[in-house]
């Protein structure tokens, strides 16, 4: 269960991420409700899984699943450029979170 909580924490990790994005500098309402409400949910959420997990890979399970979801959808959104080798990194990413849940 703790895995699952953690995971979708990082999802909501990306949310507030970009929504703070968004938000401009929290000086609009709608995106920084969304930040705030997914930043609490997202804490929340690790806090819990680290209850059974340990804090490091939980940390960066959560941090990795975060990032590479941010970046994915800014470049969805033509926010971001799409490259190779930014495929690449990411793709690497994820194998290190991947690598992190089976040595555990």
């Amino acid at each position: 269960m703790s895995w699952i909580v953690l995971v979708l924490s990082g999802v909501l990790e990306a949310v507030w991420a970009t929504a703070l994005g968004k938000s401009e500098g929290l000086s609009r309402l709608g995106p920084s409700v969304v930040f705030f409400a997914a930043l609490a949910a997202s804490m929340a959420g690790l806090a819990y899984a680290m209850r059974d997990l340990p804090v490091g890979t939980s940390y960066a399970v959560w941090v990795g699943i975060g990032a590479v979801l941010t970046v994915a959808y800014a470049m969805a959104a033509g926010d971001e450029s799409v490259s190779v080798l930014k495929v690449l990194f990411l793709a690497a990413i994820v194998g290190g979170v991947i690598g992190l849940k089976l040595i555990h």
